[in-house]
């Protein structure tokens, strides 16, 4: 149970009062259950966006439970919720994914893909890179210490020969959001930097930078996740019918994303739009969504493979067994 990983929470660094850890769905004064459902305002959790559009867990649940959408920015302060038994289900990046399944001892499980590929490596015009044995020397942001494009980024050098700062090496890797990476390469505080969609667009389109690396060269062909689906392992054993129809619902957004691409992309700018109060120009959530795949598939080899770096890079003690990370009971 989740209220058993204390001790691991304390470890991460999270501050967090564990009265409500362990338990799952909340139930209103009616006794009607609430599904809490955790999210980016990102294009890469594209169906969690056109799921509350179209409110159709509401609807498919209309009288048999509630839905709270929870918005985040960071995957750690997700996880945190998850820990904090705050959200039941979540759309989050696989490194972070995996870190809550390692330091839960497996209670929080991947259960479904959102999205793949979907980031660039861009540099700054004046930089002088031209492949990416160039970066040797330079300054390289990404939106995250420890996050799915650090994790990219720290395996390109390594296949280039080429190590961090803090691993005796000569790149420095700048931890800032997505916004700021932009305003960095602006005033030339960074080389280059790797940042997930809709911000490797916009980035490129500001006139500064252009892209080194494609999203299908940048990490295993872009044949690798950017989002996927987290459940809570008490939700799991409560409420197993409520997670094999809301992965049937996640089905079915992606169908409709995938069949729907104009539709999709408008509803998705809506929804960023609500959340963050402003939208993304129509070529720019174009452009971003031609550089990811919307598929619900898991590529548990990809999955698995940044587990190792985890590991290698010290962001986890032990590389978890696959049989721990994942559930394919709602595969059945």
């Amino acid at each position: 149970m989740l209220k058993k990983i204390t001790s691991i929470i304390v470890g991460m660094g999270l501050v967090l009062s564990l009265a409500g850890c362990g338990s799952s769905a909340d139930k209103g004064k009616d006794g009607e259950t609430t599904v809490r459902v955790a999210y980016f305002p990102n294009i890469t959790h594209t169906q969690a966006l056109v799921m509350k559009n179209q409110q159709t867990l509401e609807n498919k649940w209309k009288g048999k439970c509630k839905v709270s959408w929870t918005s985040f920015n960071a995957g750690p302060a997700e996880v945190e919720a998850v820990f904090a038994g705050e959200i039941d289900l979540g759309y989050i990046g696989p490194v972070p994914a995996l870190s809550a399944n390692a330091k839960s001892n497996g209670e929080v499980k991947i259960i479904s893909n959102v999205t793949n590929a979907g980031a660039v490596l861009l540099k700054r015009k004046d930089s002088g890179i031209s492949t990416v044995k160039d970066l040797a020397g330079k300054k390289v942001a990404v939106p995250q210490i420890g996050n799915t494009q650090h994790l990219c980024l720290l395996d390109l050098l390594t296949q280039n020969g080429l190590k961090t700062v803090d691993k005796g090496g000569d790149v420095t890797v700048n931890a800032s959001s997505n916004a700021d990476i932009l305003n960095l390469i602006d005033n030339g505080s960074v080389d280059a930097a790797v940042v997930p969609e809709p911000w490797g667009t916009t980035i490129e389109k500001n006139g500064n930078a252009e892209v080194l690396l494609e999203y299908d060269k940048l990490f295993l062909e872009g044949n690798y996740p950017t989002a996927v689906v987290i459940a809570n392992g008490d939700f799991i054993k409560e409420h197993p019918d409520l997670v094999k129809e809301f992965l049937q619902a996640h089905e079915d957004a992606t169908l409709y994303i995938n069949n729907n691409a104009s539709q999709a992309q408008e509803i998705v700018n809506k929804e960023i739009e609500s959340v963050t109060g402003k939208s993304l120009a129509a070529d720019v959530i174009q452009k971003a969504f031609s550089r990811m795949k919307v598929d619900t598939a898991l590529n548990k080899e990809a999955i698995m493979t940044f587990a190792n770096i985890s590991k290698e890079e010290g962001f986890i003690n032990t590389v978890p067994e696959e049989s721990d990370v994942f559930t394919t009971e709602f595969n059945k």
